[in-house]
């Protein structure tokens, strides 16, 4: 693409759009007798009024020495990115948040540097100098008209190599409509979908990365929609290709790739962020409360990312197995025997090519592998027991809430415009007992304990070993369901295990 014409009547900007940071940082590369220019997003995004601690600035300097400078003078550190490439981070860590300052060395000039980015919205550039913090309003420089892409709300590539030049900005665009609620120009659209071949050659770390940060955004169906239409969808992964078009019992609204996207934006509906319908005022009637749900799914879990988004990856990948499981029986009735369990390996499988971090990795897999548990806890019309509710929370930990989310979603995602009442009361009255059960029936440690393994071994003469766990664990079951509530009765129930040859499943 070339300069347009809209770019002569540059646009202009104050120094109240940028963040406070921004004053200092032009103060310093004066002193410094640098030319420096604010780039990329912090001036898109001043643009269009939204809020970033992220700047970018292309230099034209030694960005070591610059980068290493200016941490000294903002109480951060600097840290080398690309050294072939002379980029530089400088990270300013603030109570809770964190600013990070990405410094890119532009030798041949501003014009150049704007000329080799991805899109049009994202090729503006402020230069930072003295006279410019005492000034009201500056002019941006934006050869490619980015300022007319933003009040369009459209993301537009600069040039047909773009993508060739960087695959990873073939997840960018669509992760940036779904950040910036804008959409892709056609032309670019198109253009992705002819070279979307060429993500597999992303780096793992970024492709997880650009994923992550798209299901962060609301409406996640959507931006895993256009990802599919986009061809990259199961470029990036593949065992998600088996599931398209693969069908299922009549109580399913979609086929499994169907229903695996939609179960990730049905997570959205549970917590209120997609747009208010009659399905949602439904689901919300009888939604189990949980007074810590939104500090809860906010908690950074992995790779800087929250429950909330893990919980969004689980439900598009949770079925995953379900092709290779699926059998026919004579009488018509479909049937995925294992798919929760060969789904777990599969998405751990998944997740760890993409160098998602074990915690992530295993919270996510643990989500899959239990994903229907909750409904098969009790026989239908009973609420699961204390036993099978303390069972359910010692076998998946960090990932017990999580699941029943994951389970509820699933649920929504299976009926779509199907979903009854009755059912969903039904469903939700399960899942609320399991949730209400959670502090009760964690597992009693320190002095809540009615005994230790040492009262077991002088109690019947028992030496040191594996098997003092397996009866501290009958105990701590047979407690936590309040089978028993005292020394003794926990050491009449071991007694009962050893004389029956103390081996419990």
């Amino acid at each position: 693409m070339s300069p347009t014409k809209e770019a002569t009547s540059r646009p202009s900007v104050s120094l109240t759009q940028f963040p406070p940071l921004v004053k200092t940082l032009g103060e310093f590369f004066a002193s410094q007798g640098v030319s420096a220019y604010l780039v990329g997003g912090v001036v898109r995004d001043a643009l269009l009024g939204r809020q970033t601690w992220d700047v970018d600035l292309a230099v034209d300097g030694e960005t070591g020495d610059l980068g290493a400078g200016l941490a000294r003078l903002l109480g951060g550190r600097s840290i080398l990115l690309d050294e072939a490439r002379g980029i530089v981070r400088v990270v300013v860590s603030r109570e809770g948040w964190a600013e990070t300052i990405d410094l890119t060395s532009a030798p041949d000039g501003i014009a150049a540097d704007l000329s080799r980015r991805d899109f049009t919205l994202d090729a503006m550039a402020v230069p930072l100098s003295k006279p410019w913090v005492e000034m009201e309003r500056i002019e941006v420089v934006d050869p490619y008209g980015g300022a007319e892409a933003a009040r369009s709300g459209v993301i537009r590539a600069i040039s047909a190599s773009a993508f060739e030049d960087d695959p990873a900005r073939l997840l960018r665009g669509p992760r940036l409509a779904a950040q910036l609620r804008f959409a892709l120009a056609e032309e670019t659209a198109e253009l992705i979908r002819s070279q979307a071949h060429l993500v597999t050659q992303v780096a793992p770390e970024r492709v997880r990365e650009e994923m992550l940060k798209l299901l962060a955004e609301p409406s996640a169906s959507l931006s895993l929609r256009l990802l599919d239409d986009l061809g990259l969808l199961c470029l990036v992964i593949p065992e998600l290709e088996e599931a398209r078009g693969v069908a299922q019992p009549p109580e399913h609204h979609w086929d499994v790739l169907e229903h695996c996207i939609e179960t990730a934006g049905q997570v959205e509906t549970l917590f209120g962020s997609q747009e208010a319908s009659g399905a949602d005022g439904l689901v919300h009637e009888f939604l189990p409360p949980f007074e810590d749900a939104e500090a809860y799914f906010s908690e950074e879990v992995s790779d800087g990312h929250s429950r909330m988004t893990l919980l969004k990856l689980a439900g598009l990948l949770h079925d995953v197995a379900k092709p290779a499981t699926k059998t026919v029986e004579s009488s018509g009735r479909m049937r995925f025997l294992g798919h929760h369990h060969q789904g777990s390996e599969m998405a751990v499988e998944t997740l760890s090519r993409l160098r998602l971090s074990r915690r992530g990795v295993e919270l996510v897999g643990r989500m899959v592998e239990h994903h229907l548990r909750p409904r098969q806890m009790a026989q239908k019309g009973e609420l699961p027991s204390q036993r099978a509710v303390y069972r359910y929370y010692r076998d998946l930990g960090d990932a017990a809430v999580d699941t029943l989310y994951l389970n509820m979603a699933d649920y929504l995602a299976a009926r779509g415009p199907l979903l009854g009442r009755e059912e969903w009361a039904e469903h939700c009255r399960i899942v609320g007992h399991i949730l209400r059960g959670g502090s009760a029936q964690t597992p009693p440690e320190g002095p809540h304990r009615l005994i230790d393994g040492r009262d077991i071994m002088q109690a019947f003469s028992m030496e040191p070993g594996p098997r003092i766990g397996t009866l501290l664990e009958v105990v701590r079951e047979a407690q936590a369901s309040g089978e028993i509530t005292s020394k003794e009765e926990a050491l009449e129930l071991v007694k009962s295990k050893l004389s029956a040859g103390g081996e419990v499943a």
